[in-house]
């Protein structure tokens, strides 16, 4: 029988994209759960009943525009959520938003990095069977630190990039991003914090066709190493 993975979104505008085609290459079908739908986005300050952790093999909460300490009562409900998977050995796999609620619900803390990365960053791996070599994308304005108890497996200078702790890895990177995704968020305000950042939309595109297929093998790499070693631990 098939497992499933269950994405969260946290933003109406922060799909799974790539990492469903690594899980269902891993043999997963894919479930997924608005937390905050489109209509709610205007105003994103809801109460969200989350599903229960314990019917999915594989939790991944994913990015957001907002942040861990915007305090939504969503993201208190979600951190709960975090806890019951990770104390019952339910994988979780947590990307940008995603990883900083997990680092924030286990102990960690979340604080606006002095140095944001938008783009194609490179990152400094422990463990390069979970996180291969080669640039990563990045969207962030806050950055983690790893909770108590968890190993830190990657960092650059500017912030800590991915951790593990039991069945839970957090990650600080969007290993999901392809042009579609990138398109999406530069149609929201993506072209307005790039230019605030002294960026340009046409170069970030070009970076990313140009990464497109290397980074495609590094996300079905990255979760390939997630489903066969930290799920199993």
């Amino acid at each position: 029988m098939a497992k499933t993975v269950l994405f969260l979104y946290n933003d109406p505008t922060a799909p799974e994209a790539m990492l469903g085609d690594a899980f269902t290459e891993c043999g997963y079908d894919v479930a997924t759960f608005e937390v905050v739908t489109a209509a709610q986005a205007h105003d994103p300050a809801v109460e969200v009943p989350m599903p229960d952790p314990l019917a999915y093999d594989v939790v991944v909460p994913l990015g957001s525009r907002w942040g861990v300490n915007d305090a939504f009562p969503w993201m208190a409900a979600e951190a709960a959520m975090v806890r019951e998977a990770h104390a019952a050995a339910v994988p979780m796999l947590g990307v940008c938003f995603g990883g900083q609620l997990i680092a924030h619900a286990l102990g960690g803390s979340v604080a606006r990095s002095p140095a944001p990365e938008v783009g194609w960053f490179d990152v400094d791996a422990s463990r390069t069977e979970l996180v291969p070599g080669g640039p990563w994308f990045e969207w962030h304005f806050d950055r983690f630190t790893v909770p108590p108890g968890a190993v830190e497996i990657a960092r650059n200078a500017s912030a800590s990039q991915a951790f593990v702790t039991g069945t839970t890895m957090g990650l600080q990177f969007h290993p999901e991003v392809d042009e579609a995704l990138l398109e999406l968020w530069l149609a929201g305000d993506g072209v307005t914090e790039l230019a605030a950042l002294g960026l340009d939309a046409d170069q970030l595109r070009a970076a990313t066709r140009s990464e497109l297929d290397s980074a495609t093998k590094r996300v079905h790499a990255l979760v390939r190493a997630f489903v066969d070693g930290v799920a199993q631990a």
